[in-house]
């Protein structure tokens, strides 16, 4: 009985591992595979046995692909089933629902925290701090955020009914149909009066300021919409934020770099399996030529990297904030034989224009060469404090406030009236110390390219 049950364990780690050792050359024997094989089944089988409570099988043998991965690097994992839906959702940028940020209010009922702007959700009249009263006729009493989700979220073009009550006190029974949510990830500093972003930070000086907060698919295609616009508004100078940027897509930084790049070396990888990929700048891909300051911080990683490393090798932009995170690592989705999860897993690292290095390894210290290090005298460091003020200023100023929806009484209007002033007198006001920085150098670089402000 033992035997057989070691080997149907085997059966089931040697498919799993097959994807990973069957190709390459330096595969150990195989009779010291079985053998390493027999040992991991002997221990799950005992881990069974002898455990303080009941496990899991399949949780134990998905630990076990994630130690054996992270083992290797801090970022390459093993993704299982759910975990690679929310992964792809979040590479692609859209996903079926009805568009809208949820959360728990001090009762633990379902709160809106925010409709997307366009999203059928805000066209319906949902808005911020909306209490979810019922979903499709259940009452939501007790829901957890996830299960609220998967029953929002579903096929484009189906309807959902959600019975919400909005802080006027008034309740309504709407009946949304989904469509294909896209999240978007160019952002600005302010909206406007219609919720939509405002990309002209300075109308008098025409300086534009975008934020990216990450490298989806339609990151480039909203970027470039962006830029288009701010260009029709006469745009002298550009603020890129990358900051809390955790990367994303390695051609959409290499295409998002060459926008403003017309020559030379974007960005080159390296793999130990693969020959060296150099990606060059194409000059009939740029949209604009006006001076830059590009803001990073330890967040800003992966594919902000390449791009503000881009810039500044180039001497296209001048780097403004803190030095960035430091992963210059190159990830690839490796499906399972199974269908059943997926191996994101580094197969290569990328290199600076300059041929210097991006990546912080293991135990590396300041005073090595990584990452990408704001130019001489526009380094601005913050303190914990200022971080934490800056992060919930920033989180309440992207926020839509009161969206599309007008109150049906004069009692509920004079509420919504009452709410929004109360609104306006507790929001804090906001202050980005690195922000205002970038606007002070890049005044100072269009100044010296001849392209003057008005102020």
């Amino acid at each position: 009985m033992r035997r057989r049950r070691i080997a149907s364990g085997l059966l089931l780690v040697s498919a799993i591992a097959f994807g990973i050792w069957s190709k390459t050359d330096a595969a150990r024997p195989k009779d010291e595979l079985l053998e390493l094989y027999g040992q991991f089944v002997d221990a799950v089988e005992k881990v069974e046995a002898n455990y303080v409570r009941p496990v899991d099988r399949k949780e134990l043998l998905e630990s076990a692909l994630n130690g054996m991965l992270q083992n290797l690097d801090q970022h390459s994992n093993y993704i299982n089933t759910s975990g690679w839906k929310a992964f792809r959702r979040q590479i692609e940028g859209s996903f079926g629902g009805v568009g809208i940020q949820v959360g728990l209010d001090n009762a633990g009922r379902l709160k809106v925290i925010a409709p997307l702007v366009g999203s059928p959700a805000y066209e319906a009249g949902i808005m911020p701090e909306d209490v979810i009263l019922e979903i499709e006729g259940q009452n939501t009493e007790g829901w957890t955020l996830d299960k609220s989700t998967e029953v929002m979220q579903g096929r484009p073009g189906t309807p959902v009914k959600l019975k919400v009550r909005h802080r006027d006190g008034e309740t309504d029974e709407l009946t949304i149909t989904r469509a294909i949510i896209e999240v978007p990830t160019v952002l600005a500093d302010k909206r406007k009066p219609d919720d939509s972003w405002d990309f002209m930070l300075d109308p008098t000086a025409k300086i534009g300021y975008v934020r990216l907060s990450s490298f989806a698919q339609k990151t480039t295609q909203e970027l470039r919409a962006a830029i288009e616009q701010l260009k029709k508004e006469d745009m002298k100078g550009l603020i890129l934020d990358l900051r809390n940027n955790p990367g994303g897509l390695l051609p959409a930084a290499v295409d998002i770099s060459n926008m403003f790049v017309p020559e030379g070396k974007i960005v080159s990888t390296r793999g130990r399996n693969t020959v060296e990929r150099v990606f060059e700048a194409d000059k009939s891909k740029v949209l604009t030529n006006v001076p830059m300051v590009v803001l990073v911080n330890g967040n800003s990683a992966s594919a902000s990297e390449i791009v503000s490393a881009c810039l500044q090798d180039h001497k296209r932009a001048t780097i403004v904030g803190t030095r960035s995170y430091g992963k210059g690592s190159v990830q690839n989705i490796v499906e399972m034989e199974d269908g059943q999860g997926v191996l994101k897993l580094t197969v290569a690292t990328y290199w600076r224009p300059s041929g210097k290095n991006i990546h912080r390894f293991r135990n590396a210290r300041a005073t090595d060469e990584w990452g990408v290090s704001p130019d001489n005298d526009a380094e601005v460091k913050l303190t914990d404090k200022e971080t934490l003020d800056w992060l919930l200023a920033r989180r309440e100023r992207d926020m839509v406030t009161f969206g599309k929806r007008k109150s049906k009484t004069e009692e509920g209007a004079k509420k919504e009236a009452e709410a929004k002033a109360k609104t306006e007198k507790e929001t804090p006001k906001f202050v980005d110390k690195q922000r205002d920085k970038a606007v002070e150098v890049l005044k100072a670089l269009m100044t010296a390219s001849k392209v003057k402000p008005n102020a």
